[in-house]
């Protein structure tokens, strides 16, 4: 397919949400306020589920156990930040910066680490087999969250925004958060850096050929192997750092908190379409943005309105706005 064939009906699906939405909300400030905040919600929930789209595009594995590397990421988030209060008390966002990205780094390090355990003792032994790996993954999900129980105690644990990240940017008569646009370009940088990886790399391209031919890829002499150890550390580290953002964007962290953003993680992968990370992109905003209109429209049918937006997706596009081709 080259450049000129791209499917763009996907793409409008965003803008057109926000411009079918307008005439129901009347201001335009408040408009523009909601849609940022739905832009921003939609690129944290980007950040968990490429994760998870990369394991099942690339590896076919239904991992039902990635909430548990999102709440790990943010529960080590608590414990670094927590050392760094001269950091996060600062108004200056650069020295704001300089206790999250050591925390995003290391909430990214040990959810990889974790994942490749959990990709040795429990995923590896059920591969190709789709039924026992929801169950399994089920179980080392509830077994993590019992494990950070045990580190971090029951109880929620408050996170804080850092001074420098607190406050809204007047935009007009707008208020948009600071905290959102962050989220909005931490979204784009990873992204960009996947989209990158897997067209415009060799390792994107041997596992790209690994998923739809694998034995010729390793007569070739390459360990396709390892390749995909390394998509589900990968995939879990990404879970990690979209657990830091998450627990900031709420402000505090729970160990059920993974689970609790399970379901809109699987809205997203659906509505994309299973494995394709511009389409889980695209899911991400539609679902942020459905969320933040229908909470401040309707609020009672909220909880709904992404499943309804699901709904509607598969009626158009049964395999979801772009179906991966195997």
């Amino acid at each position: 397919m080259n450049k000129f064939d791209f499917d763009w009906k996907p793409m409008a699906l965003v803008p057109l949400l926000a411009i079918l939405v307008f005439p129901f909300i009347g201001s335009g400030s408040t408009w523009v306020t909601l849609t940022v905040a739905g832009l921003a919600m939609g690129m944290i929930i980007f950040i968990i589920a490429s994760g998870l789209t990369l394991v099942f595009g690339l590896m076919d594995v239904l991992n039902f156990g990635h909430g548990v590397f999102i709440a790990l990421g943010a529960f080590v988030a608590t414990s670094v930040l927590g050392s760094m209060g001269d950091y996060t008390s600062s108004e200056s966002l650069w020295m704001n910066m300089l206790a999250v990205l050591p925390a995003m780094v290391v909430a990214m390090l040990v959810a990889g680490a974790v994942g490749l355990a959990f990709e040795r003792f429990i995923v590896r032994p059920v591969y190709g087999n789709h039924l026992k790996q929801i169950l399994i993954t089920m179980g080392g999900m509830i077994i993590g969250e019992e494990l950070i129980k045990v580190i971090w105690g029951p109880l929620q644990i408050p996170l804080p925004l850092p001074e420098g990240m607190r406050g809204t940017l007047l935009l007009g008569d707008a208020g948009i958060e600071k905290y959102r646009l962050i989220a909005v370009v931490v979204g784009a940088l990873v992204f960009s850096v996947l989209l990158w990886v897997l067209t415009r790399t060799k390792i994107g391209l041997l596992i790209r050929a690994g998923v739809q031919d694998r034995e010729m890829v390793e007569s070739l002499g390459y360990r396709i192997k390892v390749l995909f150890i390394g998509v589900f550390v990968v995939g879990s580290a990404l879970a990690g750092l979209g657990g830091v953002m998450w627990g900031l964007y709420q402000q505090n962290v729970t160990p059920q908190m993974g689970a609790q953003v399970n379901v809109l993680i699987f809205i997203v992968l659906i509505i994309g379409g299973l494995g394709s990370t511009t389409g889980a992109l695209i899911g991400a905003l539609l679902v942020g943005l459905m969320a933040n209109y229908t909470g401040f429209l309707v609020p009672k049918a909220a909880l709904f309105s992404n499943i309804a937006l699901m709904m509607a997706i598969l009626l158009w596009r049964p395999q979801g706005v772009y179906a991966l081709s195997k």
